[in-house]
């Protein structure tokens, strides 16, 4: 595969994602459906079906974003982190998630799985072992499988409300308790 993408697909697929946050604005994810979000796509049922298996595969595609957010939040500040002052976009990060929360609690469930869950515990644990690895720290592969769990849990358990805390208040405990995981002496 050539890794260029269909311009048209790539059209598609970000009309279906759009309009299923928009139906998702208005309703929870379990109440839309395939019919209602191809009628707002302006798009058929079978091209629906050509781009994504089932809604579930679509709305984790809709908000791959916040992945893709978390993981470069976290890893948005060189040299040496100062615990008091987590990374501006860890912030900004945690106060974007409110305009699709309800999306995000349905696709995350508690302690951090889902489908959602699964892949930003899988982006962030990669991410944070190369970057472990290229600056020479030991034991990669256990300090990224803990800040990936650690990061997964708490965001999901705040989304359903199980970690009190506003997302300014939320960003600051995260961003010590992963500094505190970096720091954890292991030999």
């Amino acid at each position: 595969m050539s890794g260029v993408q269909d311009p048209r697909a790539a059209r598609t697929r970000a009309r279906l994602r759009a309009a299923l946050l928009e139906a998702c604005a208005e309703q929870p994810l379990s109440d839309v459906s395939v019919a209602e979000v191809v009628q707002r796509a302006g798009i058929g049922r079978a091209t629906f079906y050509l781009h994504y298996p089932a809604l579930e595969e679509l709305a984790v595609d809709a908000c791959a974003d916040v992945v893709r957010d978390a993981v470069e939040a976290l890893h948005a500040w060189r040299g040496i982190p100062d615990p008091a002052t987590p990374p501006p976009p860890l912030e900004e990060f945690f106060s974007s998630l409110e305009q699709h929360r309800a999306v995000y609690t349905a696709l995350m469930t508690p302690g951090g799985g889902g489908p959602l869950g699964s892949v930003l515990h899988r982006d962030l644990r990669e991410r944070s072992r190369r970057e472990r690895e290229l600056a020479g720290a030991p034991e990669a592969e256990l300090v990224a499988a803990a800040v990936a769990g650690t990061f997964a849990g708490v965001l999901a358990d705040w989304l359903h409300g199980l970690v009190p805390g506003t997302a300014t208040e939320v960003a600051g405990r995260v961003w010590r308790l992963l500094i505190s995981l970096h720091r954890t002496p292991l030999g």
